[in-house]
């Protein structure tokens, strides 16, 4: 869908800009002759300056978005409105998502959305775990990271390590309490939940040729993907591999959240806000 909007802008914007454009060289040596202008071309010539602002700032520097879900908790609720550095991951055109100038590229850790590869029409948000080359085993609710290296023998697993974290924040799924933990990454350390009624997934994980079941080799030129909602997130790990072409930038800022926990014999739909989370407005960690 956001990509049918980014098209949709690009299209009016580029309208627009012919209305302007044919104004200014034609019509308007026409009006210093006393000829009135015209409806349609003022009308291109007022909003062509506002579209192409929005295009630009859309396109190519930040994006607003909504988290839909609760696969990120407890670092992403849902309700919380968060921007999106676009440039982060390079510059690419609106329509076709080709690269025009490369920027930068994923570090582990990082908070990222992207096209989801079986519809890419729809924009997931996932947090970067493995990089292109990395090893990935995740068993009995374990994440292990092997980095690429030329030698395996000189090139140790990641540190990952997990803790439980006691918090008076309580998260709940399915009408069941989860257990907080903060895990490392090397030098990266988040929040993740994990569900205590749920069982290891691993049957129902991606098959990858040639790799045991839970375990992954990131291909180059993709990253694996997981939500820190462990047991409640649909990622890499069920779905296979982000491509870099895909990406569409780094979360960095929550610039609202909206209480969404209206009960369901309220008057109010569902979709309408209970309160405001001011306490989760800020940059993303």
């Amino acid at each position: 869908m956001a990509n049918y909007f980014s098209i949709l802008l690009t299209l009016v914007t580029l309208i627009a800009g012919l209305l302007w454009l044919f104004d200014a060289l034609v019509l308007k040596p026409k009006r210093k002759q006393g000829e009135p202008q015209n409806t349609v071309t003022e009308f291109g010539q007022s909003v062509f300056p506002v579209l192409a602002a929005v295009l630009v700032l859309r396109s190519f520097l930040y994006e607003p978005f909504q988290i839909p879900s609760g696969s990120m908790m407890p670092t992403l609720l849902k309700g919380d409105f968060i921007l999106v550095e676009k440039f982060a991951y390079g510059v690419k055109d609106p329509v076709f998502r080709k690269q025009i100038v490369e920027t930068g590229k994923p570090e582990r850790g990082d908070i990222a959305v992207f096209k989801y590869p079986l519809e890419p029409n729809v924009d997931y948000i996932k947090r970067i775990v493995g990089l292109p080359g990395d090893r990935i085993v995740y068993r009995d609710k374990q994440l292990f990271i092997q980095p690429q290296c030329g030698n395996a023998s000189e090139c140790p697993p990641l540190d990952v390590k997990r803790n439980a974290v006691d918090t008076e924040q309580t998260y709940f799924s399915g009408g069941g309490s989860l257990n907080v933990y903060q895990e490392t990454l090397g030098d990266i350390k988040h929040r993740i939940l994990l569900d205590p009624r749920v069982r290891s997934r691993v049957p129902l994980f991606y098959e990858q040729p040639g790799t045991d079941s839970g375990e992954f080799i990131v291909p180059e030129g993709h990253y694996f993907a997981m939500g820190d909602n462990r047991d409640n997130s649909q990622d890499s790990r069920y779905w296979g591999f982000v491509p870099e072409e895909y990406l569409v930038g780094r979360a960095f800022f929550v610039w609202m959240s909206f209480e969404m926990d209206r009960s369901p014999d309220s008057v109010l739909p569902q979709w309408v806000p209970t309160g405001v989370r001011f306490e989760r407005l800020g940059s993303i960690e």
